[in-house]
């Protein structure tokens, strides 16, 4: 009688678990769906780009036809081209003067602010010294404080000097950015190592010459963040132009926009809402343009820091 041997078999062997920075970096990549956060951001999306719309739209009708024609439809004459050059045109070309101050205070301000923000923000992220703990929290505190806030001490300090009705009474205050400052301050201390410092002091390197070749090319994210931040800012300021600057040669367009649109409320004015709304939409594509062409700095300026290898 013959006897069955049962073959032996292999244990099973179990697989490792996936590494756990695999599993998240299989979830970056196959993101989890969710129905109400797609229906919120589309309503935000929504909510952003119905007054753009409305403003394009607008833009392409007469002064008649903008008021008689429903607001998100097209009316049956184009007049965009009309529009563009009689804003261009009107009033001797002021819309071109308005344009020009507009980017003198953008080039200087938010130039200018951008400037000292990286200088403070590197030298509280990279040095130390007596007091800084102080300056810190004066900074944090300076962040906190609206800009309406300081408009009428402001303006009280430059009319004992003299500035008002200048264009320094709008550069100047915007040279301050006490936001980017803290900015470019997180954004260093997080982009830039100390070891790579200190091998560039060894090495025999000047301090202005590290942070010129070694510093700076690392903080461009952070700078191009700030200097949109600042831009904008700068270019959307209405309230400090507002009481500082009296003379309609030296205002910005905000200013100016608004001159047109209080016409139609003055005695023997004459309405040019669609040169408002054409003026509003020359007025945004620069800052259209500029978000576009530097979206990808701008984004990983404001992901530095945020993810720890």
């Amino acid at each position: 009688m013959s006897t069955v041997t049962d073959a032996p078999t292999r244990p099973r062997t179990q697989s490792a678990p996936a590494p756990r920075t695999a599993r998240l970096r299989r979830s970056a990549d196959r993101p989890r769906r969710s129905l109400p956060l797609t229906l919120l951001t589309g309503l935000v999306l929504l909510y952003t780009l119905v007054p753009l719309a409305w403003l394009v739209i607008s833009a392409t009708k007469t002064e008649k036809t903008l008021l008689d024609s429903p607001g998100m439809w097209f009316s049956g004459h184009f007049a965009l081209w009309d529009n563009i050059r009689q804003t261009l045109t009107y009033n001797d070309g002021i819309f071109g003067r308005w344009l020009l101050n507009t980017l003198l205070y953008v080039v200087l301000g938010a130039g200018g602010a951008t400037f000292l923000a990286v200088l403070g923000g590197y030298g509280l992220a990279k040095f130390d010294f007596r007091g800084k703990k102080t300056v810190l929290a004066v900074v944090m505190g300076a962040v906190a404080v609206p800009a309406t806030a300081l408009a009428v001490p402001t303006f009280l300090m430059f009319s004992k000097m003299g500035l008002t009705n200048t264009p320094w009474a709008v550069i100047i205050p915007s040279l301050i950015s006490p936001f980017g400052l803290y900015l470019m301050w997180v954004f260093a201390t997080e982009s830039i190592p100390g070891e790579l410092l200190e091998a560039a002091r060894v090495d025999g390197s000047s301090e202005l010459r590290t942070f010129f070749q070694i510093s700076l090319p690392l903080l461009a994210p952070g700078i191009v963040t700030v200097l949109l931040f600042t831009t904008v800012a700068t270019w959307n300021n209405y309230f400090l132009p507002l009481i500082m600057i009296k003379d309609p040669d030296w205002y910005p367009l905000t200013l100016g926009l608004n001159a047109w649109n209080d016409q139609a409320a003055t005695a023997g004015g004459e309405p040019v809402f669609n040169l408002v709304i054409t003026g509003s939409l020359l007025t945004i594509l620069p800052l259209i343009a500029a978000f576009l062409l530097l979206q990808r700095y701008w984004q990983s300026g404001l992901s530095a820091g945020s993810v720890k290898e």
